[in-house]
């Protein structure tokens, strides 16, 4: 559930309830929330699921589960996945080195699971696995003045760099953590963390102290994410192969084995994947579906010719673009004019590579795909 729940209903929020919890859906205006992002900065509380690993033996546990190399130095951070047998991405999870702990922020219905998958896994070694959730706040920094921001506004230690890298100090006082984000929003980013008990004196010194932050929900998440070419875990990544999915920097190729290794490493050494995520501009005005009318939906099928080459799986109004876009897993060499079904009706279309529109930072999970001699 939210930390802040009353700050959000003062800004006229409207919730929805995702993996089990209440989060902000939008303000009202998610359109013109996601252009103050991108013209300036906006802010909004994250929904992760947080685990916290401790013990002797923690970083190689958690090294020898994950698809990435975890980081062995305080105040360093990785992106990495957890895959099944079939080389599926089971949960994703940012991995953060804070000392004595690692810390581990992963979708909020897979929390749960892996917490109690891990523990039953745990024989001699020296760790302890704990959901900790309701113990922290987490909030969103993105915009092209998101580092002024958060240098106006944070005390004892400057804006972290590189990405994922973190520090730690102050804000209204309260003990907080700020992360570097990898620009999923293909902006500036940060994440401030801080004890749940904190959470409402930080979000409002985030909205209001220095430069004024935009408050945004989920919806606008969704557009600037997809006008980034980021996939998301709910949309894009659950289930899919992430050499399909082209998220190349979750992958450490020369580490050791872990569950789904020898299929990912299968399919990474034919070239390239049979499918690949690709963006969708359209070429006439299209009503994008919501929950109370028709239009352009995910699952909708792609196809060229007389041949279904895809389906979407995200589908929004770009306000940058203002049009019509969607993100869509294709055939692999699938290019150029397609058709979208939309309510019945066959709707021309344009694959695209992604991002869908230019943006100051490049976001590290833009899909990538290895060079092929073709």
């Amino acid at each position: 559930m939210t930390s802040v729940g009353e700050t959000h209903e003062t800004y006229g929020a409207t919730f929805e309830r995702r993996d089990g919890r209440r989060r902000v859906a939008h303000y009202g205006r998610p359109a013109s929330a996601a252009r103050a992002v991108r013209n300036g900065v906006g802010a909004c509380e994250t929904s992760y699921g947080v685990v916290r690993v401790t013990g002797d033996d923690r970083v190689e546990f958690v090294d020898d589960a994950v698809s990435n190399e975890v980081p062995r130095s305080d105040g360093e951070g990785v992106y990495a996945l957890l895959l099944d047998p079939q080389g599926g991405i089971e949960t994703e999870l940012y991995v953060y080195n804070a000392g004595e702990r690692l810390l581990l922020f992963v979708p909020p219905a897979r929390t749960t699971p892996l917490v109690e998958d891990w523990s039953g896994k745990v024989f001699i070694q020296d760790v302890e696995i704990e959901n900790v959730t309701d113990d922290l706040a987490v909030f969103g920094v993105h915009g092209p003045n998101a580092t002024e921001k958060i240098a106006s506004v944070l005390g004892g230690a400057p804006a972290p760099e590189p990405r994922l890298s973190f520090v730690r100090g102050s804000m209204a006082d309260c003990g907080v953590s700020v992360i570097a984000s990898d620009a999923p929003t293909g902006e500036e980013g940060y994440e401030v963390i801080c004890a749940d008990d904190d959470a409402k004196r930080v979000f409002d010194t985030l909205l209001t102290r220095g430069i004024s932050a935009a408050p945004f929900g989920y919806r606008t998440w969704e557009i600037l994410t997809a006008e980034a070419g980021t996939p998301l875990f709910e949309f894009e990544l659950e289930g899919n192969l992430p050499n399909v999915a082209g998220v190349r920097n979750g992958l450490d190729f020369e580490k050791g084995c872990y569950v789904g290794q020898e299929v990912v490493s299968k399919v990474e050494n034919r070239g390239r994947p049979s499918r690949r995520l690709a963006g969708l501009r359209f070429e006439t005005d299209v009503a994008v579906a919501d929950d109370e009318t028709d239009g352009l939906q995910a699952d909708a099928a792609v196809f060229q010719g007389d041949s279904a080459v895809g389906e979407v799986t995200r589908a929004l109004h770009s306000p940058t673009l203002d049009a019509a876009v969607a993100l869509a897993y294709v055939d692999f060499d699938a290019d150029g004019d397609v058709t979208v079904r939309v309510d019945g009706t066959e709707t021309p279309a344009r694959l695209t590579s992604l991002p869908l529109v230019d943006t100051p930072e490049r976001s590290a999970r833009l899909p990538s795909y290895p060079a092929t001699d073709d």
